[in-house]
């Protein structure tokens, strides 16, 4: 159960953020939100509510869908160089004109909390924790720690190969740790014979952004299951 967990990750950050409160820091985050597009405002707004809640500073950030690449890294620079701004979450997708490979890059990698900018993906691929690792791999880590899921030595398979989820989860799986010496396939929607490959797994992350892609062939009884997928589908009641 996901929302437990989170409770108990919510306490942690309240203890932190109190302890750099009675030392004069309030961490901040900026979040930018560019288009209208109802899923990223949708989830721009639970970010500065529950940033809110917890006591951070921080700084939603609205822009129009016709916004120039010129003053979306502007306003990027705005932000690394704002003292009061430790991080930085450019909300994606994108609008199709803008690129995005380009913005990421201009994140101060010390501000990228998304994990996205290359210094952040190499030092996790290095295990250097001093880097940030992409939130949704990090807390299904988490998730599996917290429920007392045994990670070392057993078979992980990532089913999706985005940057954000797939990839990432795999290389934290495979890190050296007590949550993690996993032995790690990763699969995707052009693997053959799929089905045989996600039944040897003692762990299956599904992160295909395909609904119902994943069905009851594709599990082995006794696997641990974690959906990382959301997605809208057509449902007439």
């Amino acid at each position: 159960e996901g929302a437990p967990i989170a409770e108990t990750v919510y306490a942690e950050c309240r203890r932190e953020i109190a302890d750099l409160g009675s030392q004069g820091v309030i961490p901040g985050l900026a979040v930018v939100l560019v288009g209208d597009d109802p899923a990223s405002r949708a989830y721009v707004g639970a970010k500065d509510r529950t940033c809110r809640e917890l006591g951070l500073h921080s700084l939603k950030i609205e822009r129009e869908a016709s916004i120039s690449q010129t003053e979306l890294l502007a306003l990027v620079d705005e932000l690394n160089a704002d003292p009061a701004i430790d991080g930085i979450l450019v909300q994606m997708p994108l609008p199709p004109h803008l690129d995005t490979d380009e913005v990421i890059l201009r994140i101060d990698p010390q501000k990228d909390v998304d994990g996205l900018h290359p210094v952040n993906l190499g030092k996790l691929a290095m295990e250097d924790p001093t880097g940030f690792a992409p939130c949704t791999p990090s807390g299904c880590q988490r998730m599996l720690a917290e429920s007392g899921i045994e990670t070392t030595g057993k078979h992980v398979v990532v089913v999706g190969r985005s940057l954000l989820v797939g990839k990432s989860m795999a290389l934290l799986m495979m890190a050296k740790g007590d949550t993690a010496n996993a032995t790690v396939t990763v699969a995707h929607s052009r693997t053959r014979d799929l089905a045989s490959i996600t039944r040897q797994a003692d762990i299956l992350v599904a992160a295909i952004g395909i609904p119902r892609f994943l069905g009851e062939a594709h599990v082995r009884e006794g696997a641990v299951v974690i959906d990382v997928g959301i997605n809208r589908v057509d449902d007439s009641t």
